[in-house]
């Protein structure tokens, strides 16, 4: 077993070494190759769900998203039309669809779906959905 040495970078600084074991077994010390025993926990989300039902064309939210979370989108119901994902940075003034890097569509779906359409990582970005309805009622849910 290597050695492991705990230096202080004063005199006047306590030299302390984290350890953990067994109750029956020998400590080991804390390091890159033996990290503490724990895991992250996560708390629930704290945003609110999108969610309602429409006979009508239109736009729908907005859905402001925790940060570094996955938001599922899902459209459900007998309905016919496009359902288009829609993100906005300023507040709502302007929502531009989402695309793949090689610009191609993006969050555009003509049927019932349920799905992750990714992680947000600016702070105050919102989500919406536009309708353009054919036939039917969808029913939709923007959640995390």
């Amino acid at each position: 077993m290597d050695e492991v040495q705990v230096e202080a970078p004063g005199g006047f600084v306590p030299q302390i070494a984290l350890t953990f074991g067994a109750r029956d077994g020998a400590a080991v010390a804390v390091d890159r190759a033996n990290p503490l025993p724990t895991r992250a926990v996560t708390a629930a989300a704290g945003s609110v769900p999108l969610a309602g039902a429409s006979a009508e064309s239109g736009v729908f939210g907005p859905f402001a998203p925790d940060l570094s979370r996955a938001i599922v989108v899902t459209l459900a119901g007998e309905w016919s039309g496009t359902v288009t994902l829609l993100r906005s940075s300023d507040n709502g003034a302007t929502r531009r669809p989402l695309t793949f890097i090689d610009g191609s569509a993006k969050g555009v779906w003509s049927g019932n779906v349920n799905a992750a359409i990714g992680e947000e990582s600016v702070a105050g970005a919102t989500y919406y959905l536009q309708f353009a309805r054919t036939a039917g009622t969808l029913s939709y849910r923007v959640e995390q």
